[in-house]
């Protein structure tokens, strides 16, 4: 069965899911909505139908679902507005600015009785898909400090993104995804306590970079680096378990995983450094450990889309849950109140 879809917004992620979805013809993108005349030209030159206002592409009776890639400030209004004409809603990320605003949108989906997801896309980095493997193989031991960052040297992109009123900032852009990727490695698992703090190095207004501590009750200390004024990046993940260590970087595409062998670790001969000797600090013997190959995973990024069709055809629950985003939206609410005050949060 083909399923019609609409796009609100044809901006860079509206443009990139256009670019899978015709790569897959399931949904069937009917058309687009874009405020700006430059952005409707665009769609028409690339073959797209173009609706006269956002009320034409809501009164389309084919479209069955709506996707919206607005700035985040204009996510709830749109979503609900789709809502009640009868729509099932894709939202980008994030769901958007509040638990109360979420609340609201997840009221107005279970009254027209459609569903509301969200496209956290960052749940098929090839970097994430490693290190559940690496968890799930138990390789690592007992795990006690995750380390999830991004860094980049350009500041924060020049357009809404700067403005905090439409929801800039790296903890709406960047924060969503790392703080869902911590929620959803350990679903089960509650977060004792949050501390933050937000840097405006670059921006007055807009947080530009972050960072969070979380406690988990499992006895993981999870940190999230968000950056965009660092010339010099640290490993997009570090992993660090009793018995071994992982390190990736280039988004998944370079990770090594260095495991213990047999207990023996005497003999450690000492690293001369040019203050004095340490043998605390010095590197294990190289028949004590080793090197994990890692396997040729790459997860696909179309399944989020046909496990919308899936769910459409009540073949399957929706991977990503107003519910989901409810918990992500709380802990964003933590690290703002945290990064303001100045204390550690108690939160679960």
């Amino acid at each position: 069965m083909q399923h019609k879809l609409a796009i609100v917004g044809l901006g860079g992620m509206g443009s990139w899911h256009v670019n899978h979805l015709e790569k897959m013809g399931n949904p069937v993108v009917a058309g687009i909505w874009d405020i700006r005349e430059c952005r409707r030209e665009y769609a028409r030159n690339r073959g797209l139908h173009v609706y006269e206002s956002l009320e034409d592409l809501l009164a389309d009776g084919e479209v069955e679902v709506v996707l919206v890639a607005t700035p985040n400030d204009q996510h709830k209004p749109i979503a609900i507005q789709a809502l009640q004409a009868g729509k099932h809603v894709i939202c980008e990320k994030p769901v958007t600015l509040t638990v109360a605003d979420l609340e609201e949108m997840k009221e107005a989906a279970e009254k027209a009785g459609k569903f509301l997801t969200v496209h956290q896309n960052r749940r098929w980095d090839r970097g994430y898909h490693l290190l559940k493997w690496a968890l799930g193989e138990g390789m690592l031991g007992p795990i006690h400090r995750i380390e999830s960052r991004v860094h980049g040297a350009h500041g924060i992109p020049g357009d809404w993104r700067q403005d905090p009123k439409q929801g800039g900032g790296m903890v709406y852009d960047w924060g969503i995804h790392l703080l869902d990727q911590a929620v959803m490695l350990f679903p089960e698992a509650k977060i004792k306590s949050v501390y933050a703090t937000l840097n405006y190095v670059t921006n007055l207004d807009a947080d530009d970079g972050f960072f969070v501590d979380l406690t988990f009750d499992n006895g993981v200390h999870y940190h999230v680096d968000v950056g965009t004024s660092n010339f010099i990046t640290l490993p997009r993940w570090m992993i660090l378990g009793q018995d071994g260590t992982m390190w990736m970087d280039n988004w998944g595409n370079d990770a090594r995983i260095v495991c213990a062998k047999g207990k023996d670790d005497q003999d450690v001969q000492p690293v001369i450094t040019s203050a004095g000797l340490t043998k605390t600090m010095a590197p294990r013997r190289e028949d004590t450990i080793q090197e994990v190959t890692i396997p040729d995973l790459w997860p696909d990024m179309t399944e989020y889309y046909r496990n919308i069709v899936e769910h459409l055809e009540g073949r399957a629950d929706l991977y990503v849950t107003p519910d989901q985003m409810t918990r992500v939206m709380k802990l964003m609410e933590a690290v703002f109140t945290s990064a303001k005050t100045g204390r550690v949060i108690e939160f679960e």
